[in-house]
């Protein structure tokens, strides 16, 4: 018989494209206590969805920990399987000791924070403080400072983390001190770190942000969505999205396409891109990979169901393909 679900600590933790925030939530998985369970719902803005894949093929529910995504950008209106769909799914299996959600480093946390807050939720979640890693580097480019989803997320924050602390010089922590200082919440806390690592005590305690609650949809229907669809004869799905300045396109290929682990890395290495993350069979094994403007990071992994791969940039380049295709093991 199930138990009910009353008061689960819940944390949203977020940033923008290229923060660190699926690395900082692995170390957060690594760490937790082996005597509880912990449930992820990430959101992507790519349809494909990888995120859900590189967080599995590290954890597992022998592990304690349960995965639920929603891709294609905002987890709250996404065609498909709408925020709430996943969150009861992921509740109902999971029973989970504390929740993690991650929306997509271009989601508004705020709309997040509102579905958590209706009175659905107002029983069985318990929002604890709210999580914005950012890149004090880039403090420096408009587009980011300029950009509505950026400043939302730090004025959100119960916790602001600067990231990446490792890259920053002297001018980069003085700007994030007054940028937050000037953007975030008077409450807000700013905390240094590097390589995600977050500390599980930050997780704990009420959150002091509000927003509108937004009432349940309870003619919300579960739809399929890309990342669901069987893959077609020719062995490989792609699909596109657009929104906030950004385009993301990505492929999902039938487990029996193995990939060149050698070629692929030459690949990825070589693209000019805001964002890739990927989970590939390879001839080598299964891999996950994540690109930054930083450095490509190749993470072995013990599972996955299929080989996928999603990029997100300011423009689109119809030969990515092709190239990908020829990244194919010979039989």
């Amino acid at each position: 018989m199930l138990k009910r679900i009353t008061n689960v600590p819940t944390n949203i933790i977020t940033g923008f494209l290229g923060a660190g925030i699926s690395t900082a939530i692995l170390h957060l998985l690594k760490n937790k206590p082996a005597d509880e369970k912990w449930a992820v719902l990430v959101n992507e803005f790519g349809e494909i969805g990888v995120d859900g894949s590189l967080f599995e093929g590290k954890n597992s529910n022998k592990q304690g920990v349960f995965i639920r995504e929603v891709p294609g950008g905002c987890m709250c209106c996404t065609a498909g399987l709408p925020m709430q769909i996943a969150l009861n799914v992921l509740l109902t299996t999971a029973q989970p000791d504390r929740l993690l959600i991650e929306p997509t480093g271009l989601g508004h946390p705020i709309e997040v924070l509102g579905v958590l807050s209706g009175k659905y939720y107002q029983e069985s979640l318990a929002i604890n403080k709210i999580v914005t890693l950012v890149d004090a580097r880039h403090l420096s480019e408009n587009r980011y400072t300029n950009h509505e989803t950026f400043n939302q997320q730090i004025a959100i924050a119960d916790i602001i983390v600067g990231n990446k602390s490792d890259l920053y010089n002297d001018a980069d922590r003085r700007a994030l001190e007054a940028y937050t200082a000037e953007k975030g919440a008077p409450h807000a806390k700013l905390l240094i770190t590097g390589q995600g690592i977050l500390e599980s005590s930050w997780l704990h305690g009420a959150t002091l942000a509000t927003a509108e609650p937004q009432d349940y949809n309870e003619d919300a229907k579960a739809k399929p969505t890309v990342a669901e669809l069987p893959i077609p004869e020719s062995g490989y799905l792609k699909v596109e999205n657009k929104g906030e300045g950004f385009r993301s396109v990505g492929w999902r290929f039938t487990p029996y396409r193995v990939f060149n682990r050698d070629k692929l890395v030459a690949f990825f290495n070589k693209l000019n891109v805001e964002r890739m993350k990927a989970v590939f069979i390879t001839d080598s094994g299964i891999f996950g990979y994540n690109l930054t403007p930083d450095a490509l990071t190749e993470l072995p992994l013990d599972d996955t169901a299929e080989s996928r791969v999603d990029i997100i940039a300011s423009d689109i380049d119809g030969t990515w393909e092709t190239l990908i295709l020829d990244c194919l093991a010979a039989s």
